[in-house]
């Protein structure tokens, strides 16, 4: 089976994350916003009781060595309510930063908050990406009927998430997505270091990133 996991937002917690990565040996693609990142860690916001910051300029390369970058707009915005030059903006210059900030192509695009509409999902396009996520539950497995409006099988904290992983065998292809900051105590980030472990023991288990998928529509 192949297995995807993407991350959101370019935050702190992700130090921590991506070691644990690395020590399964599990790839993963990282959605950021090149224009969201100082010189200095920035605060975000508060999720539940626990600030949440952004990691520096300075950090991403090393922090993110050896994954895949995927476009989650400069600032994060709601597209859709911007004025189509801005929205444009928002997504052509966020892609060719990260791409020059990392050296490497960015084929992927997220939308921020999950919200967009026709002619955004069109600027997406005309802008070189190769898909958008949304935040869209599919059935079964992946949706990706249309390329610009991929629906992963669903939220790391879903609390049907092994019961999809069993309707998503017989497709071949399970995605899952979130931010490391909604790890917010030692016990979450022990269960999913075992989550991790035994995606890692699925027979036949293979990572991959969300462009691995886009070979036809059924993996």
């Amino acid at each position: 089976m192949k297995l995807v996991q993407c991350w959101d937002d370019g935050v702190t917690t992700d130090v921590r994350l991506v070691s644990l990565l690395r020590r399964h040996g599990a790839r993963a693609t990282f959605n950021l916003n090149a224009g969201l990142h100082a010189q200095e860690r920035r605060f975000g916001w508060r999720h539940r009781d626990t600030e949440v910051w952004r990691l520096s300029l300075g950090e991403l390369r090393e922090v993110y060595d050896g994954f895949t970058i995927a476009n989650h707009a400069l600032t994060h915005p709601r597209l859709e309510l911007l004025p189509l030059d801005a929205a444009r903006r928002e997504i052509g210059d966020g892609r060719s930063r990260l791409q020059d900030l990392f050296g490497q192509p960015v084929s992927g695009f997220v939308y921020p908050f999950g919200s967009f509409d026709a002619a955004v999902a069109q600027a997406v396009r005309d802008a070189g990406h190769a898909y958008a996520r949304t935040t869209l539950a599919a059935e079964a497995g992946v949706g990706l009927h249309d390329a610009m409006a991929a629906a992963p099988s669903c939220h790391f904290l879903a609390p049907d998430f092994w019961q999809r992983l069993d309707r998503a065998r017989p497709t071949g292809a399970f995605w899952f997505w979130g931010h490391s900051y909604e790890l917010v105590d030692e016990p979450m980030w022990t269960a999913f270091e075992a989550s991790l472990a035994r995606l890692c023991a699925e027979p036949g288990a293979r990572w991959c990133d969300p462009t691995d998928l886009l070979a036809g529509s059924s993996p």
